[in-house]
């Protein structure tokens, strides 16, 4: 029968639609402005005390509680407004003191019968919901060097075990290994020794005064292997860290070829963001020099929570932090903080290799901590502020070792549980495989997120308006018809946008004004071809067949157009311009269901099966 969708299809519509509605109502429920309470430490746990006493001092302040709940270790405390949450903050910071952090979140409201079905509302971008943006540059040239001095090590602990007599072995210039030999037979022992264990380097023998050396530099492929893993390892590093903060939706991405983009939505205590995210520290574990060891094979540090006590190092790095698989806080037999430590093979190799000749003697190891100060400096007579890079070592715990090492062994000595418990986490997270500092920062309040969204809806309440009204007017019932198609066009997108956990940002909702204007178009072109048949005298029933099956090829290429466009600029956008390219891609495929499907389907409801004589569709054809 002509103009009637089968049973099959028109269900297909419905059950789309009822989806569509579920999935986009937990849209309906904002998120509640709230405070998320943890503890400084890792150790420090949120206990229900401890939230009856925040919510007494926001009482006592007459700040309105909405609700409060305990998450795992943490503390959550919804409130009614965002000038109520700036306001909490700082009452609940100095109710509780110094052993907890209180940081600005926002907490989801959906309820529990649509979180069983996995319906969760879209995700706010970092413009619409507040929080800090952080660049982080990675220091490509250390990496370089840190790499360099632990194959170093490696080399020297080998030549040693080989008993091939050398001098030297230190870091010469950026990206030089000089080794001295006696004779030219050891020379030739230590070439094919490395050449053989080693084949990242570039081997040149040299002769200077009368002494053989072998000069090792690392290739350009092996310098941009090493920043490469650097840099990933970094990104993995921070994800893992940002993690510890408990952040929703963060996102953390490369920019280039030595920078990385931190966004971390809802928080507004950068503080805490950067004590966490700017720990660009590394581990290090070295053996205690002898007594008689040359001076120009230790270093002396002095420890971290006293650097008056010193201890002398060997130069040689037995591993790093890199090389820890698992860490966890313990107790040892006496009842003191230990972590015990799981390496990874090449790690538990190194370790193995290096104690068993070390039994008695002390195993240091060594916290190095990259960081970023700024001090005042007269520049032309004028003060001005700039910042310098500092890379402070210090020794944790300088412990004997009892027994060959493996790839499981524990830190004792730690003076605090405290201690003991972030020594564990920062291994846990992974240590940075170089150093990272922070080029760009940028906070954006809850209460300017409001805005955006406030004006970032309007623009589409607005836009959808216009479009309704006009066409009501032009295309009478027919554009009625359009408006229900164009609503439900909007549902669905707004469901999918949740469905796919994609990000709403500012730029996604012009992406979405965008998509109601195309969402029309599609409209437009079946309507005006339904009108140029009935001007040609084509029966009403025909017409509407012609019209949506001949205009389908324009509304399918132009579409297919922009959507090939919308997959570039997500392939090579970032940022904002992903946002807008996600919207307006789902948008594409939303609008082509709508115009031709359900806007289709909803004509057969009104007008199929049955004969007709006019169409109520605009100007002087309708009494055709």
């Amino acid at each position: 029968m002509l103009n009637k969708y089968p049973l099959w299809k028109n269900l297909v519509i419905l059950i789309a639609l009822v989806i569509g509605f579920i999935y986009a109502l937990p849209n309906l429920f904002p998120d509640d402005f709230a405070i998320q309470i943890t503890g400084a430490r890792s150790s420090t746990e949120v206990s229900e005390r401890v939230l009856d006493r925040a919510v007494q001092a926001l009482e006592s302040e007459g700040i309105e509680v909405k609700g409060r709940s305990l998450q795992d270790r943490n503390a959550l405390i919804r409130l009614t407004s965002s000038d109520d949450q700036l306001r909490a903050r700082p009452v609940v910071q100095r109710a509780l003191g110094d052993q907890y952090l209180v940081a600005l979140n926002m907490a989801p409201s959906t309820p529990a019968w649509l979180k069983s079905l996995g319906a969760g509302p879209m995700k706010l971008g970092l413009d619409l919901r507040g929080g800090v943006h952080f660049l982080l540059e990675v220091d490509m040239d250390t990496a370089v060097h840190q790499r360099l001095e632990a194959l170093s090590g490696q080399i020297k602990r080998e030549l040693r075990e080989e008993r091939i007599r050398y001098r030297g072995g230190d870091l010469r210039g950026d990206r030089e290994l000089l080794f001295s030999f006696r004779d030219e037979a050891s020379r030739a022992e230590a070439f094919d020794l490395i050449r053989n264990r080693y084949n990242q380097f570039l081997m040149d023998e040299r002769t200077e005064g009368g002494e053989p050396q072998l000069v090792l530099s690392l290739s350009e492929q092996e310098i941009r292997s090493i920043q490469e893993y650097a840099l990933e390892q970094n990104l993995t590093t921070i994800r893992n860290r940002v993690n510890e903060l408990g952040v929703a939706e963060p996102l953390v991405q490369r920019q280039g070829a030595d920078r990385i983009i931190v966004e971390l939505p809802g928080v507004q205590d950068t503080a805490q963001a950067k004590r966490v995210l700017g720990a660009t520290a590394n581990l290090e574990f070295r053996l205690e020099a002898r007594p008689d060891a040359p001076a120009g094979e230790t270093e002396e540090f002095g420890f971290r929570d006293n650097p008056g006590r010193t201890a002398r190092l060997e130069r040689d790095i037995i591993a790093t932090g890199n090389n820890v698989a698992n860490a966890q806080q313990a107790f040892d037999e006496n009842g003191q903080p230990q972590v015990n430590i799981t390496m990874d093979s090449v790690g538990g190799d190194l370790m193995n290799r290096a104690t068993r000749n070390a039994v008695g003697r002390r195993m240091a190891v060594l916290f190095i901590e990259y960081r970023t100060e700024t001090e005042t400096r007269m520049v032309n007579g004028e003060p001005q502020t700039v910042e310098k890079r500092v890379v402070d070592k210090g020794i944790i715990s300088l412990a004997t070792i009892q027994s060959a090492l493996g790839s499981s062994f524990r830190i004792t000595g730690l003076d605090s549980i405290p201690e003991a418990s972030e020594l564990a986490l920062l291994l846990r997270a992974g240590a940075l495989a170089a150093p990272m500092y922070f080029v760009q920062e940028r906070t954006i309040g809850p209460s300017l997120g409001q805005k955006n969204i406030d004006a970032g809806m309007m623009s589409v309440a607005l836009g959808f308006a216009l479009v309704l009204i006009y066409m009501m007017a032009y295309y009478r019932l027919f554009g009625l018809i359009a408006n229900v198609a164009l609503t439900l066009n909007l549902i669905l997108l707004v469901a999918c946008m949740s469905i796919l956990s994609a990000t709403l940002t500012l730029p996604g909702i012009a992406g979405i004004v965008l998509t109601v204007g195309m969402a029309v178009d599609a409209n437009v072109l079946i309507f005006e071809r339904i009108r140029e048949e009935l001007k040609a005298g084509v029966p009403p029933q025909l017409a509407i067949n012609a019209g949506y099956s001949r205009a389908f090829v324009s509304i399918f290429d132009a579409n297919i157009t922009t959507l090939l466009v919308a997959v570039i600029l997500f392939a090579m956008g970032s940022g904002p311009v992903k946002g807008f390219a996600v919207t307006l891609c789902i948008g594409i495929l939303t609008s082509m269901f709508s115009g031709l499907m359900i806007s289709r389907s909803i004509v057969n409801l009104v007008y199929g099966g049955r004969k007709i004589e006019k169409l109520s569709i605009g100007g002087k054809l309708e009494n055709v």
